[in-house]
């Protein structure tokens, strides 16, 4: 094994991802003198290589690529020095915190290549702000977000071979954190591991870019305020596959879920959720659910939001939303569109929602609604480097 420098970035038509980890101090993080470093990364390359997929019928996060990134940490030695090894199965001790307690976060990014050949990544600051949060919520122990950031660079371009060549495929980044405490105690964990992984993944429905259905119904709860509902931890999913289990026999695709007496809209299924119709004041407005707590703060979510006020061309809100409002608008013939967010399927739109035994169609003009395509364009524009822009940093 040995240490090895990542060289550097040639290109010049976006900024370079050391670039991306310096600004990651300017969006709330702090440095960390005790973090690992990635200077110290220590490689060990895989003997052989696996035989790449074929895209055009890959379900996502099925297959992985030849090598991982890991790092552990102990509350007597602190971080040790970050590993890119073979992808391996982990060896954990049964008692671990993380499959106990669900003590565990995750983060969702991908990788990009353009027609130039480049690959990118979008927004991984904001990524690294988020897991930050989700840590400190988990209380596992930080870390430095531009350090992480220049590791996960450091396997991207080992592994950047498994970067799609299309413009509907990418490398989906799974960077995962959880507690090996080997007691049953609950308790703040002693021992940590960091790891990341990385798989190519196509759409992310199996119906492509089609409008999903929804399943409105409000005795499931995906989060409440004081819980984990804006941190990106595994708990929120797995508690989740019930009700979706339901939401598919009742011939939907996804569960929209509400909060309280008043069916407020948050999320649906793994997406943000935007409204775009004509308000209660005649206004043509895109909404979006607030950051209250009970809302994941998506990085796509806050791409839409900046992109849509820059255009300037309608009134852009993050305000409550209720199933009653929907309904009225609906029967006002105010609502244009609605679609979700999210890094696994950037922009879908919804076509249909399933609420208290009556279906409600939503305005999808041909299953190509105007202002989710101009998005999702506007979007992977971005991130397949066609529009040159200070949100994607190249590998």
């Amino acid at each position: 094994m040995a240490s090895v420098a990542a060289a550097p970035a040639s290109d010049t038509s976006a900024p370079s991802l050391k670039a991306s980890a310096k600004d990651c101090a300017t969006n709330g993080m702090a440095e960390w003198d005790a973090s690992f470093k990635a200077a110290d990364t220590v490689i060990e390359l895989a003997v052989g290589r696996k035989a790449k997929p074929d895209l055009t019928n890959l379900a996502f996060g099925t297959v992985f690529t030849d090598h991982m990134l890991t790092i552990e940490w102990t509350s007597d030695e602190g971080w040790q020095k970050p590993h890119i090894c073979p992808f391996r199965n982990l060896s954990i001790h049964p008692a671990c915190s993380a499959l106990h307690y669900a003590v565990e976060l995750f983060e969702g990014m991908k990788a990009y290549r353009g027609a130039d050949g480049a690959v990118r990544l979008f927004r991984p600051m904001l990524n690294m702000k988020r897991m930050l949060k989700s840590a400190e919520r988990a209380s596992l122990p930080s870390f430095d977000g531009a350090e992480l950031l220049e590791c996960i660079r450091k396997l991207v371009e080992l592994d950047q071979d498994w970067v799609p060549q299309s413009d509907s495929a990418s490398l989906y980044i799974r960077p995962t954190f959880v507690g090996t405490e080997p007691s049953l105690g609950v308790k703040k964990p002693s021992r940590a591991l960091l790891f990341v992984i990385l798989s190519p993944v196509g759409s992310y429905f199996s119906t492509g870019a089609k409008p999903v259905s929804l399943w409105a119904d409000p005795k499931y709860i995906r989060a409440w305020r004081g819980g984990t509902g804006d941190c990106k931890m595994g708990g929120n999913y797995g508690a989740s596959i019930y009700a979706q289990s339901e939401a598919v026999e009742l011939g939907c695709q996804q569960v929209l879920w509400l909060y309280g007496e008043d069916h407020q809209i948050t999320e649906v299924g793994t997406m943000n959720l935007f409204l775009y119709w004509i308000n209660e004041d005649g206004e043509e407005e895109l909404a979006t659910p607030p950051l209250d707590g009970i809302i994941l703060p998506g990085i796509t979510r806050q791409s839409i939001l900046e992109l849509t006020r820059k255009w300037g061309e309608f009134k852009v809100s993050e305000r409550y939303l209720t199933m009653a409002d929907l309904r009225r608008a609906l029967k006002e013939d105010r609502v244009k569109e609605m679609f979700g967010s999210g890094t696994a399927c950037v922009v879908s739109p919804v076509g249909r929602i399933l609420y208290q035994g009556e279906n409600l169609f939503i305005p999808c003009l041909g299953d190509h609604p105007p202002l989710a395509s101009r998005l999702l364009k506007e979007l992977t524009d971005i991130q397949y480097g066609q529009t040159p822009s200070d949100w994607t940093y190249l590998v």
